[in-house]
């Protein structure tokens, strides 16, 4: 879909010079002299790179158009995740790359939102919270105040996170999936 220049925005997906780019930074100028333009900053979602390029106003630019499926986690192996369609029961694999490491905050059963592009995985989604259970943490100190001190905390899927003193190991806690912060005690 060809959207105006003007019209690009930071997180948009495009299509340029035969590869996907995510829009990281936007910047819209208008010189006294000349036309006006976008100033975009763009990272490569395949290769890694980046790239800043500069639209004229009136050019038109190609917008990528994405598939979104709900998809349900089953289980992982060494290199993959594997998920399965709720609608057609169809298992789907996805690189563990392209996860990252939000893959550790995967349950079964988990509804994730995944995103294709031609056919291919390029991201996925995970719900805003999940329940995560404390592993370990460090006994809280007498005399803390309890809104400005925060302690570490190891959760039961292995990542390191800061709670606040009240937190003891067995707790079940809410993790903000995009932060990976502390929300609330369960």
């Amino acid at each position: 879909m060809k959207i105006n220049a003007g019209e690009i925005r930071v997180g948009m997906l495009l299509e340029y010079k035969n590869d996907l780019w995510q829009v990281l930074k936007t910047q819209h100028v208008k010189p006294g002299k000349g036309g006006a333009f976008a100033q975009v900053e763009m990272k490569s979602v395949g290769k890694n790179t980046k790239l800043n390029e500069r639209f004229r106003s009136s050019e038109n630019v190609e917008k990528a158009t994405l598939e979104e499926i709900n998809l349900n986690f089953l289980y992982s192996d060494e290199n993959n995740y594997f998920f399965m369609d709720p609608k057609n029961f169809e298992q789907i694999e996805i690189k563990k790359n392209i996860i990252g490491e939000k893959g550790k905050l995967l349950t079964e059963n988990l509804e994730v939102s995944v995103s294709f592009y031609n056919d291919n995985a390029i991201s996925v989604e995970l719900p805003n919270q999940v329940n995560c259970k404390v592993a370990s943490t460090d006994v809280a100190l007498k005399g803390q105040t309890v809104s400005s001190s925060y302690k570490p905390a190891i959760l039961d899927n292995g990542i390191k996170i800061q709670v606040p003193p009240f937190i003891e190991v067995e707790d079940e806690i809410i993790l903000d999936t995009r932060t990976f912060d502390y929300v609330k005690k369960v």
